[in-house]
């Protein structure tokens, strides 16, 4: 339930602080004296529409804050002791205005917002008449009234639909790719062929290779050089070789030693140099022995050499590379071949997959074929007291392509005047026409809507006399289970109301307002005197002036008193017992609409005195002995 509204810089407002109670809340004023400006920020502050142009002229910021009492996410147990509080403030800029959202002081989105505006707010107005009109929006009603179950169902859909497309996507894919496929697997298969026909083992194999070949290539050299280093170190043709020259020196030094045992150290220095070259003679001796040419092997070497090199301009860079790259296209093949599903499976699942979704749409369709045969006999019911006795309703559901939301086409179709075909309800409903629908519609659902408070903007324009009187005994009847707020010219209307403001327009001087003379939109909470004269004002607009005082026609107040004491007894009666909302005595089938009954319970006839004249309504003088909240 809407508890306060605070607006500050929004539109005319410059400030306005408003109490909401529970039950219906009318606010009534002149035409354009701003009652719709006070429903445009409540709408804004919970994520609606806005525009630069709402900041009030003169400023750079407006705010908005609503309170709410706090419903329980899983139930319907309202909180008043933790309200809620959304709060929206805009900021002008030079591209526009910007927004910044708050969830009891806390930082929130848009979306934050939004998520909870189904849960608190509704608001119902004529121009909501486009959208009533679009077949997916009459979808989404149909569903909404067949309740959970119905929704339960629909959910199954929308994911058996989501699973058939990405399966249909997968077999699309495969079926475009199936050329490309099978052009990638030969030229894998080939390039697998090539590197299992190298026969590559060790990474180190050409490395390996190349060595080999640079021996098998220089062995003559080699020869000679391994001689010339065994002379050097063993045995010299001319001259003294290594070996013997650290032979004398270690012979020279051991008789040292027998006089001086401090050189023992470099005696045992020189032993082991000449130990270590007499073993690197020995070896370079038998190496050069080893040594011979084998020009076969060195054909088969530089051959594996050329081999390799290019496998390794191939697929390399490095022979490491190469073997790598080797394991990744038998991978690759293995997911070509068998390791993905081929197409006569996936076609087997898509097809699959589609029965499963045809089996929910059907079962779907029977849902909404139940929940339309009770919405066909609950609305017809809720639109005959409103001056619609022969009216026909049919929900009409015509099989269409599965979608998410099913495989079914619905359509509002009706025929508000016997002999006349049932049509879509866009093309043929009247403004008026449209107004009590939208009306008898929310009192249908307000058994299964769970929003908190709903706002009603002139949804009663169009309409007068016993239409009237019905219009304001449902939108009392949807307080009971409500919080409802409405807009409204109707003397009929507003007499039902539990809480009465008036809204007007006001001039404030510079004095008041520190700048020139400025427009500002005031609401005034009514006590029971102020609202008899503002009933009787909406009932006959005529106005007389003595001194401070404000005077109406006998026959006006009279009409006000009549009004209000009708009011009270159709208050009494309905009480908080009154939950089902137009609910028919005997359910009728749409197709043959109940013949009208006669009711007891006492109605706000619309026939005024003789002398009462219906004009437009005037705004009351500024002497209203009335006390702004502002």
């Amino acid at each position: 339930m809407l508890k306060r509204l605070r607006i500050e810089n929004f539109a005319l407002v410059d400030q306005l602080d408003l109490n909401f109670g529970a039950g219906l809340n009318v606010l009534t004023g002149e035409t354009g004296a701003g009652k719709s400006i006070v429903l445009d920020a409540l709408d804004a502050v919970l994520g609606g529409k806005t525009s630069g142009r709402c900041i009030r002229t003169g400023t750079d910021r407006a705010l908005i804050e609503a309170t709410f009492s706090r419903v329980a996410v899983d139930c319907d147990e309202i909180d008043n002791e933790t309200p809620l509080v959304i709060r929206r403030e805009l900021i002008a800029g030079k591209r526009g205005s910007r927004s910044k959202y708050a969830i009891d002081g806390q930082t929130a989105s848009q979306k934050d917002i939004q998520a909870l505006r189904s849960r608190y707010l509704e608001i119902a107005a004529q121009g909501q008449s486009v959208q009533l009109g679009q077949t997916g929006h009459q979808r989404n009603l149909l569903d909404l009234y067949g309740g959970e179950t119905l929704i339960a169902q629909r959910q199954i859909v929308a994911d058996c639909h989501s699973t058939w497309q990405r399966a249909l996507k997968q077999l699309d894919t495969r079926r475009h790719s199936e050329a490309q496929r099978q052009q990638q697997l030969d030229l894998f298969t080939y390039q697998i062929e090539e590197l299992r026909t190298a026969d590559l083992s060790s990474p180190d194999e050409l490395n390996d290779l190349l060595q080999e070949a640079s021996r098998l290539n220089h062995v003559v050299e080699l020869q000679r050089q391994s001689y010339e280093v065994y002379q050097l170190l063993y045995q010299a043709e001319e001259g003294s070789a290594a070996a013997d020259i650290l032979g004398t020196a270690e012979a020279t030094l051991a008789e040292m030693v027998e006089y001086d045992g401090a050189i023992a150290p470099i005696l045992e220095l020189v032993s082991d140099a000449l130990v270590r070259v007499t073993e690197a003679g020995n070896a370079m001796n038998a190496y050069g022995d080893g040594l011979e040419a084998d020009p076969e092997r060195l054909e088969i070497a530089e051959a594996r050499i050329r081999q390799l090199k290019q496998i390794c301009r191939k697929y390399g860079p490095s022979l490491g590379d190469a073997i790598d790259r080797y394991q990744d296209l038998c991978e690759q093949v293995e997911e070509l071949t068998g390791g993905g599903s081929s197409i006569e499976a996936l076609e087997a699942q898509v097809l699959a997959l589609q029965l499963d979704l045809d089996r929910s749409c059907l079962t779907l369709r029977d849902q909404r074929r139940e929940a339309a045969d009770r919405l066909e006999t609950r609305l017809t019911a809720a639109l005959q007291p409103l001056a619609m006795d022969k009216v026909q309703f049919q929900v009409t559901i015509e099989p269409i392509a599965p979608t998410a939301s099913g495989a079914d086409r619905i359509t509002f179709q009706w025929s508000p005047n016997p002999g006349e075909p049932l049509q879509p309800l866009a093309t043929t409903a009247s403004g008026g026409e449209m107004s009590r629908f939208l009306l008898a519609l929310k009192a249908c659902f307000s058994e299964v809507d769970r929003v908190e408070t709903m706002v009603f903007d002139e949804i009663d324009v169009g309409v007068s006399g016993r239409v009237a009187s019905t219009i304001a005994e449902t939108l009392y009847r949807l307080s009971q289970r409500h919080q409802v707020l409405c807009v409204t010219h109707q003397p009929l209307v507003a007499a039902m109301a539990d809480h009465h403001y008036h809204v007007a327009k006001q001039i404030i001087s510079e004095a008041e307002c520190g700048e020139d003379d400025r427009t500002v939109i005031r609401v005034f909470p009514l006590s029971p005197d102020d609202r008899r004269l503002e009933l009787a004002q909406l009932a006959s607009g005529t106005i007389e002036t003595s001194g401070d005082h404000q005077a109406t026609s006998d026959a006006a107040t009279a009409f006000a008193e009549s009004l209000l004491s009708q009011a009270a007894t159709l208050r009494h009666q309905v009480g908080e017992a009154s939950i089902a909302l137009l609910d028919p005595t005997t359910p009728q089938k749409t197709s043959r609409p109940p013949k009208k009954r006669s009711t007891s319970k006492p109605k706000i006839q619309a026939k005024t005195p003789a002398t009462v004249q219906s004009t437009e309504p005037q705004n009351p003088p500024e002497k209203l002995p009335r006390q702004s909240i502002a």
